[in-house]
């Protein structure tokens, strides 16, 4: 009973801060880690979910959305089927257009691109590098818009975390944590959306916490537990690895989406996350 006091009261404080700044405005956002297209995924390859997968993020119409293990072929197939968005990200290996992009796509109608830029997870992040004890390059894709309707600025952060290194993933979250609050003042909005390969209580996420806004301080979750399913329909949903974190707005639902394809199998080996806001 404490939880959900707790949980109302903080709540209620971000809705009596937001109605005194002005009429709200509804957002949706997603964080998807889509799965690289590996051919050993079997039954589960890309040529057999990605028109499911589109279908799925088409349903669910977000104003912009975060995707991980991107490859370029993925991209181009996303861009055509979803027309109405453009993205911002690069591939990660060259900066260009090899390697699994963190890229952020959004509805070119509903948004005005002022500034987009990608830096590596390592002590180098200006240049394509490998951060601390990572296996691979790690990137974080970021965007900044303008509504063109409100004229309202919206800061969307992607990236995704090594899946080996503890030392790059902890890093990781102070290298992010330093450069949003380098770009984003206190008073403005954004969500960081991402694969952090970690747990709610490890500490990359306990800094991400510390730093920014977990909308499950607000509000419930809707949907299972975890976000990684491995293409396992036995194994329990109970692994949380993908988050969205935010500022300066108004959580209104969070979701862990676990629709599945036509056969009943997963759509990828992520649940992707739905986080609808107003600010």
């Amino acid at each position: 009973m404490m939880r959900y006091t707790t949980k109302y009261l903080k709540m209620s404080l971000l809705m009596f801060l937001f109605t005194t700044v002005g009429v709200a405005q509804n957002l949706t956002v997603i964080s998807y880690n889509i799965r690289y297209n590996s051919q050993s995924d079997g039954e589960d390859i890309w040529d057999l979910r990605k028109g499911e997968l589109v279908g799925q993020i088409n349903q669910h119409s977000p104003d912009s959305f975060g995707v991980q293990e991107a490859t370029q072929i993925q991209m181009q197939y996303i861009l055509e089927a979803l027309p109405e968005y453009a993205y911002v990200g690069v591939g990660r290996d060259n900066g260009a257009t090899k390697g699994e992009y963190s890229a952020v796509f959004y509805l070119k109608e509903k948004f005005k691109l002022l500034e987009s830029k990608t830096f590596w997870l390592s002590e180098t992040p200006e240049e394509v590098s490998v951060g601390w004890d990572a296996a691979l390059p790690r990137i974080c894709t970021y965007a900044q818009f303008k509504e063109h309707t409100t004229g309202r600025v919206f800061w969307h952060f992607n990236t995704h975390f090594d899946h080996v290194g503890k030392a790059a993933r902890a890093n990781s979250a102070l290298l992010i944590i330093e450069k949003i609050k380098s770009l984003v003042s206190t008073e403005s909005v954004f969500v960081l959306t991402g694969d952090f390969n970690a747990s709610p209580n490890e500490l990359p996420i306990t800094h991400l916490k510390n730093a920014f806004r977990d909308p499950l301080e607000y509000i419930e979750l809707s949907g299972p537990e975890g976000t990684f399913n491995a293409f396992n329909l036995q194994a329990p949903l109970d692994r949380r690895i993908d988050y969205i974190f935010f500022q300066g707005l108004t959580p209104l639902s969070y979701a862990h989406l676990s629709e599945k394809r036509a056969n009943g199998r997963w759509i990828s080996d992520h649940l992707p996350v739905k986080f609808d806001l107003a600010y």
